[in-house]
């Protein structure tokens, strides 16, 4: 099989990344900055790349010039290879003026834009997950059982499948029966796998399971043109369902690591656990790059710190400071007498001139990055961001959800906007 010349790859970009917000304010979901130095959407571009597949369009319609730069001058393919990343926004036609309603929807609206190209499967992905797949693997299981639809299904503990789509499967792998976000304890039961399935799990413990639906489908060209001939939204509440018993659908087991990182506490969190001595996912893995925008930044400079558990990114300085369990950004600043404990930060866009440095000061505005003695913790903060002097940031003690002096609180986590400004001595 020569995936390249049968697949095309489609991207969701999301909608207006609400669970995100913050983070989302003045960029779209697949926009927003990733361990350091990569962005949400490298991840799925890399798995396809990594699988061979070089034809990529991104779904998208909320704050998308940052998206359109980083895609622009990241993925810029030999002209004689066919490939590309587009990015397909919602867009009046003769047709329709709507937004995207929805995965579907989204999918539904871009097709005469697909048929451009030839191919004979679709290769749809969620744009928020961290996880390395060749998708091949997928592909050619979906070949072999002359598969309509394959899902990418992951292996979740019974106890702990809340939230998901789960799908029962009989022992060849077709899908039986597919429930999206289930409550009933009955019908979660009904979902676990049995001893045939459980079998072929490499890399599971022992215990009851569900497969639950990754985001991740194979269509064959005919089958997802036919699927969205309707008014259906979205793929897992409604297009996965309405196809059982009209065609060949069947799971594809995932056991590799995994996380939809969609909101604010699972993107944190994500980010954190790379600062693990082995974290779960290996940014570090050899022949399967995660690819992003080379910047030609300089090496970091680090001057008399205490660092524990730190990953940082190209052109960043930091002096005299004290950082522990952090991700810093590109070009981020920290000044002296810092204390940084469970951070996520973003960095900067560009480096400030002498000329910025006076003219911050005369008008009373901090410089890009954090400023001297400050405390940090449990938080992020976004690209641009000022910090003044002596600012302490802590969500503790207040609501997981709040806000108030030019800072955000979701989910437990504090966020420092975009380009915010944080006068000295503020205390949060």
């Amino acid at each position: 099989m020569s995936s390249e010349n049968k697949v095309l790859a489609i991207i969701m970009g999301g909608g207006r990344g609400t669970r995100l917000y913050p983070l989302t304010k003045e960029r779209c979901k697949p926009a927003v900055p990733l361990a350091g130095k990569y962005r949400l959407v490298d991840i799925p571009i890399s798995n396809c790349l990594n699988s061979g597949i070089n034809r990529i369009f991104v779904l998208t319609q909320f704050n998308t010039a940052s998206l359109h730069r980083h895609i622009q001058n990241t993925y810029r393919f030999d002209p004689f290879n066919g490939g590309m990343v587009e990015i397909l926004s919602a867009e009046q036609t003769e047709k329709g003026d709507m937004w995207y309603q929805g995965t579907a929807d989204a999918v539904r609206q871009n097709l005469h834009h697909f048929a451009d190209h030839k191919h004979d499967l679709v290769l749809i992905l969620a744009g928020d997950q961290l996880y390395r797949m060749d998708f091949r693997a997928m592909i050619q299981q979906h070949i072999e059982t002359k598969a309509n639809v394959t899902i990418a299904a992951l292996p979740f503990p019974a106890s702990k499948v809340e939230g998901l789509g789960l799908m029962r499967v009989n022992d060849d792998l077709s899908i039986a029966e597919f429930a999206e976000k289930p409550k009933d304890p009955a019908v979660i039961e009904k979902m676990v796998v049995g001893e045939a399935v459980q079998s072929r799990l490499k890399f599971t413990p022992a215990g009851k399971h569900c497969l639950a639906s990754m985001g991740n489908y194979v269509f064959n060209r005919r089958a997802l043109v036919e699927a969205l001939n309707n008014n259906m939204t979205d793929f897992g509440k409604e297009i996965i369902p309405s196809l059982l018993g009209k065609g060949r659908i069947y799971s594809h087991i995932f056991e590799g690591y995994w996380e939809d990182i969609g909101t604010v506490r699972a993107f944190f969190e994500a980010n954190l656990q790379l600062t693990d001595v082995v974290p779960p996912f290996n940014f570090f893995a050899a022949g399967v790059p995660v690819y992003t925008h080379a910047r030609y930044l300089p090496a970091s400079k680090v001057n008399r710190c205490t660092m524990e558990h730190v990953v940082m990114a190209d052109g960043c300085i930091i002096t005299e400071a004290q950082l522990r369990r952090c991700v810093i950004g590109i070009r981020a600043t920290v000044r002296e007498g810092c204390k940084l404990e469970n951070v996520v930060m973003m960095g900067a866009d560009g480096f400030e001139t002498e000329r910025d440095i006076r003219s911050n000061a005369e008008n009373g505005v901090p410089n890009v990055g954090i400023g001297h003695n400050c405390t940090i913790r449990n938080a992020i903060i976004d690209k641009g961001a000022r910090i003044g002097n002596n600012v302490v940031l802590d969500p503790a003690g207040k609501p997981a959800n709040w806000e108030g002096q030019g800072v955000y609180i979701r989910d437990g986590v504090l966020v420092v906007p975009k380009n915010a400004i944080i006068a000295n001595n503020t205390v949060i």
